[in-house]
């Protein structure tokens, strides 16, 4: 029998069997995938490094730093290259430059809201005047009526569309207001205007640290992030014996558990779910139904990534910012994309240029059943569209995660409650991922260590 079991073998199954390595408890890994680091895979593709999965992590979330530290990896760490931060949307054929100021969709100076071309002046009168809006008591809402009730129409298709289509690959009237902008919503209900509420956080932050360091917006690392699921495996060691294969089913023996894995049983005291919520609802219904059932009511999206590699001049200007996103109004397959060697330093070398193109989401899953050529094909000519290329690439490659991103829908603040509630009547049993509190790398990585420390304090009292 192993003292735990942790069915999946992601960043938050890793973090869970860490913090028992640390604590000098055992743990065996279930995981389906040839390797492990879940969605995190990095590749050297000729001079390039290529993500295949999240590229960093935002700088302001602590648990992904405190680990890397933790895993004597500080000196490898690398920021976004801030002073290039610019990002564009699509409109009507042009890439428009979000004005200067947005935090996510709200304006926090007027001059550049007023002079980009990117909204009619409808819409920019409209958000200007959400900063006299006063506090207000609101119930559950979805992003959309959220974004709607301050900003209007279109700067819900232009602003808050895009960018939750480029994180989540999600709908806004599919998404909860309090769970994914819960920053947003805690601001309303204590000014009103969202404007306001961000300019009094600023400037009480500066006066809790006037002169601390600003940090970046993201954080990577040199050798990519696959380099912390490979200083986690090896720190961890052989403290986690590894199964390659899919979790079949879970039973209750005595008062500890037993999974079934390529056909045998493997029995372990305690248990850790590190996968999908849907997965984690399939196993779960030999122990609660009511939880699997509220385990299955979490909404997935599917993603798609297209890596390309070119020379400078296969474009007929070089390209600015960060990336860009395309909005629902004017999109084709296309979600996003992301000049990788403007946001993170030694990515390309000189003379080339390397792009990650965002497929798929809730509105276009069928896009990850086409076959890499005609994916491909259809990412350059949209780029041609998009990002004046008119050269071939030097490369491809194509990544394809089905079901993989968690959609906090409206309620799923109260889902989680139920579930905790569920889980209260079997301690031996934790749920980790991005299912829950956070899509992040920082998220995943609090909630794998949240499940250990949960469980090892249930051992030590």
């Amino acid at each position: 029998m192993t003292p735990v079991a942790i069915v999946g073998g992601g960043i938050s199954g890793l973090a869970a069997a860490y913090q028992f390595s640390k604590a000098g408890v055992p743990s065996t890994i279930i995981e389906s995938r040839p390797r492990l680091g879940g969605l995190i895979e990095t590749r050297r593709v000729g001079d390039c490094l290529v993500e295949g999965g999240p590229d960093s992590f935002l700088a302001a979330k602590p648990e992904a730093i405190e680990l890397i530290r933790e895993l004597g990896m500080a000196g490898q760490v690398i920021a976004s290259n801030d002073h290039q931060r610019r990002t564009f949307i699509l409109k009507r054929g042009r890439l428009e430059p979000l004005p200067d100021g947005l935090f996510l969709m709200v304006p926090t100076r007027l001059r550049p809201l007023l002079t980009s071309p990117l909204l009619s002046w409808p819409a920019k009168l409209r958000m200007a005047a959400d900063y006299f809006r006063r506090p207000a008591s609101r119930g559950e809402r979805s992003v959309a009526e959220f974004v709607r009730e301050h900003y209007g129409d279109e700067a819900l298709d232009y602003l808050a569309e895009p960018l939750l289509a480029g994180v989540y690959g999600g709908d806004p009237a599919g998404l909860s207001a309090a769970s994914v902008l819960p920053k947003l919503v805690e601001l309303e209900a204590r000014y009103g205007s969202l404007t306001r509420g961000i300019l009094a956080e600023r400037k009480a932050e500066r006066k809790a640290a006037p002169s601390g360091a600003k940090l970046p917006l993201f954080q990577s690392l040199r050798d990519g992030m696959g380099s912390l699921v490979d200083a986690l495996s090896a720190k961890i060691g052989g403290a986690a014996t590894v199964i390659g294969g899919r979790a079949e089913s879970i039973e209750r023996r005595g008062s500890g558990f037993a999974v079934r894995v390529n056909g045998e049983w493997l029995e372990a005291r305690q248990l850790i779910l590190a996968c999908e919520a849907h997965a984690a609802a399939a196993l779960a219904g030999g122990l609660d139904s009511e939880l699997a059932r509220l385990l299955g009511g979490i909404r997935y999206s599917s993603s798609m990534i297209v890596a390309l590699g070119f020379e400078a001049a296969a474009f007929r200007r070089l390209p600015e910012g960060f990336g860009f996103l395309v909005p629902r109004r004017e999109r084709r397959k296309v979600v996003a994309g992301t000049w990788v060697g403007a946001k993170f330093p030694h990515r390309a070398p000189p003379g080339r240029v390397l792009l990650r193109c965002f497929l798929g989401g809730v509105h276009d899953p069928g896009v990850l059943s086409a076959n890499d050529g005609a994916v491909v094909a259809t990412v350059l000519e949209e780029l041609r569209g998009i990002a004046a290329l008119e050269g071939a690439p030097l490369f491809s490659s194509v990544y394809r995660w089905p079901d993989s991103m968690a959609q906090y829908s409206p309620g799923h603040g109260e889902r989680l409650r139920r579930i905790e509630e569920r889980l209260q009547a079997i301690p031996a049993l934790r749920l980790a991922g991005n299912a829950y509190s956070g899509i992040g790398i920082p998220d995943c990585i609090r909630t794998g260590r949240r499940a250990a420390g949960g469980l090892l304090r249930t051992v030590r009292t």
